[in-house]
């Protein structure tokens, strides 16, 4: 499927030509029809001779209507330039060109219409005047096709030109990040809430959920249609309609895009290239009036030029555009500004930072991808893919960010080993990206939650303090001749255990455990802490701390003044 746009000016007969390829009038509207003037966007498909499906944007002609226009131009793929042989080259003509090519599109067929009206010679000159206009646009080397939509006068060689450059078109590319922008909302009888657009980005199928933008609110897809018919599933590049639940009418509405949640950034600043139409007669300055068009909708913003203060016509420059409302958009976005006060389109370009991160004083934009990540330093895979579009695998987990932090980083955890000692650098002072760093840093090997030099002895096997204590293991000493460190080495190791200001050999845990299961054995009903302390043969200052942590470890349960048995309780010895 390909979306063909129609453009240029007013009474130049697009609409006709549409009905006449068609056979569907696009002019929907009552007033339309009555003013013989196209005002709103109008729809129409049909099929090529070689099978190729295509479907129109009918758009509005004349000056008053231009922000309709954006609309529609916003989503489509190439262009039915029309310019009426008698009429010629007109104002509306030139804006139009210069919108399609600021927002990027580069094929299109030129349609010289109504040539039945006018002589040879007139048709002549009317085709020099079109090729003098186009000279140096994309539709420099496009077919020019003389019609007459009323006797049929060129329609096949347009349907076979049609054929040609929707062969020499790209489709749309499926990322999976589906985002509709929303060109028609209304009511349907016994159907609830239809919208309309161009679907962009990705698919999307019957029972979806999807996100309003901006707004926030949830709509889930009742039932699809394109082209007149039901179905389950679509793919990008084609015109839809979504029967919507869920969501008011009042959030939806043209220049709202549906997105899936947590797919897109949502932005109120953006840095963009912009580039100033020669035809305009001032520079642009951050002091203006300024309408930012972007998909189907229109925004007032705020501009302020980066790097310089003006930007001259003919020239392009870098911009810092403020929105009023936080907009899904992403690197390489195309956009039309034109100025409120005197009514003319000034320039457009490329969003080239949907997320700004250094002051505009500062900021040096450009459209690279890695000029993003450097900013940030540190990010998230899926955040930079927000941004950029594009999936970057992720260097650490589900981070990305530049080789040279990368090896920052590494070098910085590679000392840190080397300035803990033998006893290693504990893991549980380092953050998440430390923590997966550290774990393919070469020549370390990680041990209970300490990272030491692969080569460098383990200082903790078989330490002294551990006999030590286990040779009293329910009366244990103060531990001697050994550091804090060490004995919380010791205890992420499990070799010791620490509880209520007692150190206890591991062992002793579970040596107490298991005496006290064959206890219960004798007495399931229960055992007091007096009868434990006297099985383990110690006193109250090491039963207490010994049944308290038995207790937290589920070995055993408090019942008032009685232990009994836990989850974790081990059979009884033979």
């Amino acid at each position: 499927m390909h979306i063909v746009g129609t453009a240029g000016h007013v009474d130049h007969g697009k609409s006709t030509l549409v009905r006449a390829l068609t056979g569907t009038d696009p002019d929907r509207l009552a007033e339309e029809k009555e003013r013989g003037l196209t005002i709103d966007l109008g729809f129409a498909f049909c099929a090529l001779p070689s099978g190729r499906q295509v479907s129109f944007v009918d758009v509005p002609g004349h000056i008053r209507f231009v922000k309709n226009m954006l609309a529609g131009v916003g989503a489509v793929d190439a262009s039915l330039f029309v310019v009426a042989a008698p009429e010629g080259w007109k104002p509306q003509s030139a804006e139009h060109l210069a919108i399609l090519e600021l927002l990027g599109i580069s094929h299109g067929v030129v349609v010289l219409s109504q040539i039945g009206l006018v002589d040879d010679e007139l048709a002549e000159l009317a085709r020099l005047d079109v090729a003098d206009h186009v000279e140096g646009t994309f539709l420099e080397d496009a077919p020019v096709i003389a019609t007459d939509a009323i006797d049929g006068t060129g329609l096949d060689e347009l349907r076979a030109a049609l054929d040609d450059l929707c062969a020499a078109t790209p489709t749309a590319s499926d990322r999976n990040r589906p985002r509709l922008w929303i060109d028609r909302s209304f009511a349907a009888t016994g159907a609830g809430r239809i919208v309309t657009g161009t679907l962009a980005g990705g698919g999307v199928s019957a029972g979806d959920e999807l996100a309003t933008a901006p707004g926030g609110r949830t709509a889930r897809i009742r039932a699809i249609q394109t082209q007149g018919a039901a179905v389950e599933r679509i793919g990008p590049g084609h015109r839809v309609a979504l029967n919507l639940t869920g969501v008011d009418a009042d959030d939806l509405g043209r220049g709202i895009a549906l997105v899936r949640q947590g797919q897109w950034h949502r932005t109120r600043s953006i840095d963009v290239e912009l580039r100033v139409l020669d035809s305009l007669g001032s520079d642009v300055t951050r002091r203006g009036a300024y309408a930012f068009y972007l998909g189907s909708g229109e925004w007032p913003v705020r501009l302020r030029v980066l790097g310089p203060e003006r930007i001259a016509p003919g020239e392009t420059g870098y911009a810092r555009l403020h929105l009023p409302v936080a907009l899904p958009l992403v690197l390489g976005d195309r956009f039309v500004l034109r100025d409120f006060g005197r009514g003319q389109t000034i320039g457009g370009g490329t969003v080239l930072d949907p997320d700004p991160q250094l002051r505009a004083s500062v900021a040096t934009p450009d459209a690279r991808p890695e000029r993003m990540l450097a900013e940030r330093g540190w990010v998230e895979a899926a955040q930079l893919e927000r941004l950029t579009g594009e999936r970057v695998e992720p260097v650490l987990g589900e981070w990305v960010a530049p080789p040279e932090l990368l090896d920052e980083l590494l070098d910085d955890l590679r000392e840190g080993v080397e300035r803990a000692g033998p006893l290693g650098l504990d893991l549980a002072a380092l953050d998440e990206r430390q923590r997966l760093a550290i774990e393919v840093l070469d020549g370390i090997v990680i041990d209970a939650g300490r990272a030491r030099r692969m080569d460098a002895a383990d200082v903790l096997a078989d330490h002294p303090v551990i006999a030590e204590l286990a040779a009293a293991p329910f009366s244990p000493p103060e531990p001697g001749g050994v550091t804090q460190q060490e004995l919380l080495a010791l205890s992420g190791r499990g070799d010791l255990v620490h509880t209520d200001g007692i150190w206890f050999a591991a062992s002793a845990i579970e040596a107490a455990a298991q005496q006290i299961a064959d206890l219960l054995s004798a007495q399931p009903d229960g055992v007091t802490v007096a009868e434990i302390r006297e099985e383990l043969g110690t006193t109250r200052k090491y039963a207490l701390p010994l049944v308290g942590y038995l207790d937290r470890t589920g070995v055993t349960r408090r019942r008032g003044d009685l232990r009994i048995g836990g989850p974790r309780l081990p059979p009884v010895s033979d």
